[in-house]
Order: structure tokens, then C-alpha cells, then sequence
């Protein structure tokens, strides 16, 4: 029993320490952003995370990867799965200034990290590939039982989804506005159908 309250510390430490990451990306953050946004001492997330920052930035990439797990349990458990997909895309219109300043995490570091740390980048790759999976997934059962109408490959709609969130994530930066965001984003939903 003595482990959880640490392993809770540890989870509250990590949603704190995403969010800098999320906000300045790896390079640009420091030790000492993170020990003023966690509350822990330099010598004390060493102690918690044994390869330091990277460590602590791996551990944060893998709690959007849990993220994404809860996503996939929601489509899996929908009755309208794809239009929960488009759902999800259409509400990045209306997110506060704050998130589309900061854009995804795992995009950031997809772009950050290439030429620079081959081992983040290809976390991140990871990620958006098995994202780009449960898409595909997606899309292919909703075209068998004839919900889907679209005679475009599965693969090829999944990977347009990808596209379409790492460039919305882009513009949004552009535009933060609901209205300019929901006219993209929509335009960009129509090819799946």
C-alpha cells in the first residue's frame, strides 16, 4: 500500500510536467521550468525519473498514448463510431485560445525532435501511426457494414485523418478562430462520407 500514494505523486507530477512540455517543447524547456511547474526539486525528479528530463518527457509522451487508448475504447463501444471521429475533429474549432496556441504534444515533438533525437521522434511516430491504425480499423468495419459509404481505401482515409490533424494543429495556430477552424475542418470531413 505504500506505493500508490508515490505512483499517484508520480502521475500528478507527469500531468504537470506534460503540460510545460506541451506549452515550450523539449528543447525549450528546462529543469527549472519543471521544478516550478511540479513543485519537485531538480534532485528529486532525478531521484523519480532515473534519465531525467528525457525520462520524465518519454513519461508524458506515454500519458497522451493513454489518452488515445480512452479514445479508442469510446469508438469501440459507439454505434456511430466515424461520426464520433468527426466529432472529435469539429470540437478543436471551439477549444480555448490556449490549446490552439499549444497544438498536440505528439505533433510537436514529431516535428521537434526529427534531425534531433531519433528515439522521441520515433516515439511520437509511433503514436500517430497507431492512432492512424484505429482510424483505419474504424473506417474499414463502418465500410463493410455499409455505414461509410466512401469506395476510398481505408488506409488511405485513415492517413488523410492523420494529415488533417497534424495541419489543423498547424492552422489553428494560424487562425484560432471557431469559425475559419470549423469551415476547414469540415471541408476536410467531407471526403469521408
Amino acid at each position: 500500500m505504500k506505493g500508490r500514494p508515490h505512483i499517484y505523486k508520480n502521475q500528478e507530477l507527469i500531468l504537470k510536467a506534460q503540460e510545460v512540455f506541451w506549452e515550450k517543447g523539449y528543447s525549450a524547456t528546462s529543469l527549472s521550468d519543471l521544478s516550478k511547474a511540479t513543485g519537485a526539486g531538480a534532485g528529486s525528479l532525478y531521484n523519480s525519473f532515473k534519465g531525467g528530463k528525457k525520462e520524465l518527457f518519454k513519461k508524458a509522451l506515454a500519458q497522451r498514448r493513454e489518452d488515445f487508448k480512452t479514445f479508442k475504447i469510446k469508438l469501440e463501444s459507439s454505434e456511430a463510431p466515424v461520426q464520433l471521429i468527426k466529432d472529435f475533429f469539429l470540437s478543436l474549432a471551439s477549444e480555448p485560445q490556449k490549446s490552439h496556441a499549444k497544438g498536440c504534444i505528439i505533433a510537436n515533438t514529431l516535428v521537434e525532435m526529427s534531425f534531433v533525437d531519433e528515439e522521441l521522434e520515433k516515439e511520437a511516430i509511433n503514436i500517430l501511426k497507431q492512432t492512424e491504425n484505429l482510424y483505419k480499423t474504424t473506417i474499414l468495419e463502418a465500410q463493410k457494414s455499409g455505414s461509410l459509404e466512401s469506395k476510398i481505401p481505408a488506409d488511405v482515409l485513415a492517413k488523410h485523418l492523420i494529415s488533417l490533424w497534424c495541419g489543423i494543429n498547424s492552422l489553428r495556430r494560424m487562425y484560432p478562430d471557431k469559425k475559419i477552424l470549423q469551415q476547414q475542418i469540415e471541408l476536410q470531413l467531407q471526403i469521408i462520407n
